[in-house]
């Protein structure tokens, strides 16, 4: 399922967007093979340079990249920062992996797999030392404010991380909280990404403040077109099992809908909950059972319902931020085609 058509925007063409993104990745993949990664070092810098080549949207710094063009910026001055922001979201993946045991990202072995748990950690504590070094690298009177803002961004994905975890043991999970936990888990990243390339564009406090918030919806309803994808894509998600949270009994949307619904309705809670708790079972079974409950409750159109709530939201905060509206086109596009990916 699409947005609807009422949320299709106008902006650039597909070709036009996708000439722009792969300028702007060419100069992040650039800048990554510039780093010191030192070959004397191979069992600490391997997995590192293995990370990087593990492709990825590189989204997160793209929009760095675009946000300091925005205020007419040079793209150039906010490319360390962006590489540092690649380099941060990278460590946390390592680290994340380590602590869901998972074997794979994006259809690789993940580094703990490959090397082991220990290489994975000091690897990633590594890369998180190279963030900084490429962070503190902005222009010098942007230094305190950028620093603070990503050292606050830095805290609440770990503090997102935490609750994520939290959740997983918990059947006492609200629908408030769940959005509480991907704001910081996911939102704020995205939100500081544009904010710190407003702020070497040299963008008014007012506009920095406004992208942020604009980042943040937009991270919200990203995650969320993530829990309807990992349920109702037709193709699975790249690297990711399809019905994976379900098998998982991951806390979603979808999931916590479910739950609150099905109170009025003794006989699906208990189906719900006898799949949700059983401690063996056939995983296509539970993902088709399941699903079942979401359609009967129409969970799939009140996800897309509080998607569209924040991706209007974003949209409306973009088109506060006082810039000529061509020079929005872009992430308009680019927005629109995240929030619409049917894979």
């Amino acid at each position: 399922m699409a947005l609807k058509k009422s949320c299709r925007i106008p902006g650039l063409s597909s070709d036009q967007l996708m000439t722009k993104l792969r300028e702007f990745r060419e100069m992040i993949e650039e800048g990554l093979s510039k780093l010191p990664l030192s070959k004397k070092s191979s069992e600490l810098f391997d997995p590192i340079r293995y990370v990087l080549t593990l492709g990825g949207k590189r989204m997160r710094p793209i929009l760095t990249l675009i946000a300091c063009d925005l205020f007419g910026g040079k793209p150039e001055q906010a490319l360390d920062a962006a590489i540092g922001i690649e380099l941060f979201h990278n460590f946390s993946l390592v680290h994340d992996d380590i602590m869901d045991k998972a074997p794979l990202r994006r259809n690789q072995a993940t580094v703990h797999e490959r090397w082991n748990q220990n290489s994975a950690i000091l690897s990633g504590d590594a890369m998180l030392i190279l963030a900084y070094q490429q962070i503190a690298k902005v222009p010098q009177g942007k230094i305190p404010s950028i620093l603070e803002l990503f050292n606050q961004t830095a805290l609440q994905v770990c503090e997102g991380q935490q609750l994520d975890m939290n959740f997983e043991s918990s059947n006492q999970v609200s629908i408030a909280q769940y959005l509480g936990m991907i704001e910081l888990k996911t939102a704020v990243l995205l939100a500081a990404c544009l904010k710190i390339g407003a702020v070497v564009g040299d963008a008014s406090e007012q506009d920095a403040e406004r992208i942020y918030q604009f980042g943040k919806n937009m991270g919200l309803a990203f995650q969320l077109q993530d829990d309807i994808l990992d349920v109702y894509s037709e193709s699975h998600l790249f690297g990711k099992q399809k019905g994976g949270d379900i098998i998982s009994n991951k806390k979603t949307f979808l999931l916590l809908k479910a739950m609150e619904l099905s109170q009025r309705m003794p006989y699906k809670q208990e189906e719900l909950m006898q799949w949700v708790h059983a401690p063996e079972f056939d995983p296509e079974a539970k993902v088709q059972a399941i699903t079942g409950i979401y359609d009967y409750f129409q969970i799939r159109a009140l996800a897309q319902t509080k998607l569209e709530t924040y991706y209007h939201k974003a949209l409306a905060l973009l088109d506060e931020i006082e810039v000529a509206p061509e020079k929005k086109e872009i992430l308009q596009t680019l927005t629109a085609s995240l929030i619409l990916r049917e894979v």
